[in-house]
């Protein structure tokens, strides 16, 4: 019998399921994420795996929410983007300043126009200069050319100047969207950038681990649109695995409720997605994933994500009152589980005036050697205090001004995480949730909600008292989820343009209704009754059914559900989608934009044609080069005509669409 692994690394816990080859769970487990050192937590997830099945395994599969929630949290490596033919305008339309800041960013002469020919030369001794100023001080460069994907010879050339001179990863924006829109192209090719160092790392720990338990199977990894790839594509273009983990998540909620046509809700510890599925096929989207702030030019399941999670930090808003995220944190049940003198300086605190570095300690995250080569006196110092364990801010504060601005700034760069007070912690006060320190979550209530009655005058919960703040947190959470439900059903329904605000309006509604004297509720609405929630993650259990009750929606919690993630993670095909545009600039001229830069024929059909057969090779050669076995060719075509008086309907453009897909090769590399 054949075996299938899948692995999901999220910010909080590594899971591991092994399926058999009907695709049922024969085990599975969940361990703690070690950010400094994935391989500990990966491993450790995989040990309590059934050992003597290992070498039986067909194929592995991964997901993680590693990258989307470092664009969620605004954190990467840092990278140098390079920017050739762009304006002031826009470099501020693609938000490169607010992702990466002023360094690292170079603008370039070069480029070209709408039709592909060249604007101005590429200034090749400025790219130069640039790369060797920047090849020690980056893990990778970001390659970005005003019209690109019409003719992309200036970002070849200066991909060909970074891989001689730097020898670093490189992104070009017209490898990674074939949609117009300079900005946001930058900006992909900038996250990919980021993602790369990340990524390598993830993949690096499971192929070592996976040799040491004599596996020989391949190695994919799910992409945001929910298909795989092999691990050499997405070291590439790892962009393409932003949102990775919630697309298994997709798949794995429709594999284990059964269902076709479902609302899939998946909460971890960092973001909560949610996602229609109907007749089995989640909604993708083509413009690009919302992730976090940002936007790349991604295709993925079409997601409602919010940053609320287990982890998400809790803290006051003038109009909200509770805040919730998106900036994850440590909780202080998790984190005095590991270091029980915790709860000495909690306990110290509760007893001083309140402060707001009252909760807050520091401790490493991860490590990234790009950065920390580049690390100031102090924030090395800060950087080796914290070998020894986490330092309490607050008392940093004090005695030490010095180290607690170098750990803020070694926290902004993502090498450092802070602890606070979660809805992890409001579980655990609750006893709704039993991991770790109830002790610690109490305490950790009890400095919040005074925190929050003393200097915000938010509150009226009893001195002292730990539930009754803990209950109105989980209460938020509960708001929050119905309103991203709504938001969801809105989308559905047809509405565009940002409907946050209507449906967080209309959950409030909901949940507190207003009846009139004499009379019923003003307002009623529900759910599909043919449309359930089904709702997976590990704190799920905890807040889906108050929030199903409260709109009247049918909900479900798999079994498994808990590891929804790494079960997805066998389900989907390699698919590799090559877009190629076809435009008609004069009357009789057809041009088609291929990869080689732009071909004029005096037909349309010919157009066509060169443009079928280019997408065509070159998504074959790209799924093959995914892991593809025996992939199959389809395509797409959409066209733009207009119609004049004089003339009647003409021809303005058209792009073909290739898609490549096929079962994964595994019977190539899995063990005899």
């Amino acid at each position: 019998m054949a075996y299938f692994l899948g692995i999901d690394t999220g910010g909080t816990f590594t899971d591991a399921v092994l399926l058999d080859d009907q695709r049922r769970v024969v085990a599975s487990a969940k361990r703690l994420t070690t950010r400094l050192d994935l391989s500990v937590g990966i491993g450790q997830s995989l040990a309590a795996l059934p050992q003597e099945l290992m070498p039986e395994v067909a194929m592995v599969s991964l997901s993680s929410t590693l990258t989307t929630n470092s664009a969620v949290e605004g954190k990467g490596s840092p990278v140098c983007v390079l920017l050739i033919g762009y304006d002031a305008q826009q470099l501020k339309a693609s938000g490169l300043p607010e992702l990466l800041g002023a360094d690292g960013i170079v603008m370039l002469a070069g480029g070209h126009d709408a039709g592909g020919k060249e604007h101005s030369a590429l200034d090749e001794e400025a790219a130069r200069q640039a790369i060797l100023h920047y090849r020690e001080r980056v893990s990778a460069f970001a390659i970005s050319a005003s019209f690109s994907v019409r003719n992309p010879s200036h970002e070849l050339r200066v991909q060909e100047l970074v891989t001689s001179l730097a020898g670093k990863p490189v992104s070009c924006g017209h490898e990674l969207a074939s949609s117009l829109g300079a900005p946001r192209r930058a900006m992909t090719a900038a996250l990919n950038a980021r993602m790369i160092a990340q990524v390598s790392q993830l993949i690096d720990s499971v192929q070592d681990l996976l040799a040491r338990l004599d596996i020989c199977a391949p190695l994919m990894i799910v992409k945001g649109d929910g298909s795989l790839v092999n691990a050499q594509s997405a070291m590439r273009r790892p962009i393409s695995t932003v949102l990775s983990g919630p697309a298994a998540s997709v798949n794995g909620a429709c594999a284990l409720s059964g269902y076709r046509d479902l609302i899939v809700a998946d909460m971890g510890g960092t973001t909560t997605d949610i996602a229609v599925v109907r007749n089995g096929r989640p909604q993708l989207s083509f413009d690009g994933a919302r992730v976090g702030e940002w936007r790349p030019m991604v295709e993925a399941i079409r997601l409602y994500s919010v940053g609320l999670g287990g982890d998400s930090e809790l803290s006051f808003d003038s109009g909200l009152g509770i805040a919730i995220g998106p900036r994850r944190v440590v909780p202080l049940s998790l984190l005095a589980s590991q270091y029980p003198a915790v709860i000495g300086v909690l306990e110290r605190q509760l007893r001083s005036s309140p402060s707001s570095s009252h909760n807050r300690f520091a401790l490493r995250l991860q490590r990234d050697d790009a950065l920390l080569r580049h690390l100031s006196s102090d924030e090395q110092a800060a950087w080796e205090r914290l070998e020894a364990g986490p330092v309490a801010i607050e008392q940093a504060a004090m005695d030490e001004r010095w180290l607690a601005r170098a750990l803020a700034r070694l926290e902004r760069k993502g090498l450092v995480i802070y602890s606070g007070f979660t809805p992890t912690d409001a579980a655990h006060v609750l006893g709704l949730s039993r991991h770790w320190s109830s002790e610690a979550a109490n305490l950790a209530a009890r400095i919040w909600a005074r925190r929050m009655r003393r200097q915000y005058g938010f509150g009226s919960w009893p001195e002292g008292d730990a539930e009754a703040p803990a209950r109105d947190v989980f209460q938020r959470v509960v708001q929050i989820i119905c309103a991203k439900l709504v938001e969801a059903g809105l989308h559905d329904a047809g509405q565009e343009g940002d409907v946050s605000r209507l449906a967080r309006v209309l959950s409030e509604l909901i949940l507190t209704p207003r009846a009139r004297e004499g009379g019923g509720s003003v307002f009623s609405m529900h759910f599909a009754d043919e449309l359930p929630v089904v709702a997976v993650g590990g704190p799920a259990a905890s807040y889906y059914p108050l929030a199903a009750q409260a709109l009247g929606v049918h909900l479900c919690l798999p079994e498994h559900g808990e590891v929804a993630n790494a079960v997805g993670t066998v389900y989907g095909e390699v698919v590799q989608r090559v877009h190629i545009s076809v435009l008609q600039p004069v009357f009789g001229v057809f041009r088609v934009f291929g990869r080689r830069g732009p071909v004029d024929h005096d037909s349309l059909e010919a157009a066509l044609a060169q443009a079928r057969e280019e997408a065509a090779a070159e998504a074959e050669q790209m799924a093959r080069e995914a892991g593809a076995e025996s992939p199959r060719i389809d395509f797409e075509l959409e066209e733009k005509r207009v119609r004049n008086d004089i003339d009647g309907e003409l021809f303005f453009e058209a792009r073909v669409t290739a898609v490549a897909s096929g079962m994964p090769a595994l019977q190539l590399t899995a063990k005899a």
